[in-house]
């Protein structure tokens, strides 16, 4: 009888129990099924949109080529690289190049202090300008204004720093139009450019005039989103256009600044090799020398390659590093920041 039941207990199936245990085998039996059907929604979806995927092609196959690739030749930081020797022949030498650079080069220190310098100035007066520029250009009434203002603010970004670098020459050079005119009328004169205690605010001012129109693109999107009934619930409380901006418009686009300052955060160590390398010879290396043109003048002017390579690891590093400190203190406060541990 024990067997019999034992066989009539086996062909009815298993037995449901308090702790779940039948419908956990269950779930795992049907789960081949969810698989499958995964596998061939994507198949289902890579077939639908095979037209897109082609377009998409050259940009992943350029992104690959430029930018993951050459991350390879970050070897030569551990090498004493020459070009005649190439990658693979060239000696180990271990951490050599980083000792070099960090065991008091008073080249590097000067580089690595000014870059500090001017991207914590950089953080604090040009990131916030095209926020409060695209908030201004926001309250302006009339559309056809808005657009012209908007292209005007915009044209700058389209010139080469080469261009800008040579249009604030000629402004505020020692033979430009301003000491031209200065001189003219018996006025204080002043070379800006040449003048290395006003170098950091010559290329904040000029990047500013360069990109803050461009970089207003992105809030005033953000700002476009915003719910209209939302400006009408205040200005009904008896709220102006100052209460509007900072319970309506502010919150709405906090996600995007927090964003962008986690990103630019990334480049803290990154200030801009054209604009300042163009300037160098007017102020010298003491004021103008940063990481980026150190590498430049380290490795292809000095020929020394493994030592240029190691600053450039160290610099992608602590990008790396900024990024996801940021991108935690974002998530600490509530804010999705540039990924979710959760997607």
């Amino acid at each position: 009888m024990a067997v019999t039941g034992l066989k009539q207990s086996e062909r009815a199936g298993p037995v449901d129990t308090a702790d779940g245990s039948s419908d956990r085998r269950r779930r795992v039996r049907r789960s081949p099924d969810l698989a499958t059907k995964r596998r061939a929604s994507l198949r289902d979806r890579l077939r639908r949109d095979r037209a897109l995927l082609l377009l998409a092609v050259p940009g992943v196959l350029v992104v690959l080529l430029f930018h993951y690739v050459p991350l390879l030749g970050n070897v030569i930081a551990f090498k004493d690289y020459q070009p005649y020797l190439g990658i693979l022949e060239a000696p180990w030498v271990g951490l050599e190049n980083f000792a070099i650079i960090f065991n008091g080069d008073p080249y590097f220190l000067n580089a690595l202090t000014n870059t500090l310098v001017i991207s914590l100035v950089q953080i604090l007066f040009v990131f916030p300008v095209p926020i409060a520029m695209a908030l201004l250009l926001n309250s302006l009434l009339g559309e056809r204004i808005k657009r012209v203002v908007q292209s005007i603010l915009y044209l700058p970004h389209f010139m080469s720093w080469v261009i800008v670098v040579a249009i604030f020459q000629h402004m505020l050079g020692n033979a430009g139009l301003y000491n031209t005119w200065a001189r003219h009328h018996d006025l204080f004169t002043v070379s800006i450019i040449g003048e290395p205690s006003l170098f950091i605010p010559l290329i904040t001012s000029q990047i500013i005039w360069k990109d803050a129109g461009w970089g207003t693109i992105i809030f005033l999107a953000a700002i476009s989103r915003v719910d209209l009934e939302l400006y009408e619930s205040v200005a009904v409380d008896g709220g102006g256009r100052l209460r509007q901006l900072w319970h309506v418009t502010l919150p709405a686009i906090r996600g995007v600044i927090i964003l962008l300052l986690i990103l630019r955060l990334g480049d803290a160590l990154t200030v801009g090799f054209e604009q300042i390398f163009l300037q160098q010879g007017a102020v010298g290396l003491e004021a103008s020398e940063v990481l980026d043109t150190y590498v430049y003048n380290r490795g292809i002017v000095g020929g020394n390659w493994g030592a240029s390579a190691a600053v450039g690891l160290v610099k992608g590093l602590i990008g790396t590093a900024l990024v996801l400190g940021a991108n935690k203190v974002a998530h600490i406060f509530g804010e999705r920041g540039v990924y979710s541990s959760k997607d």
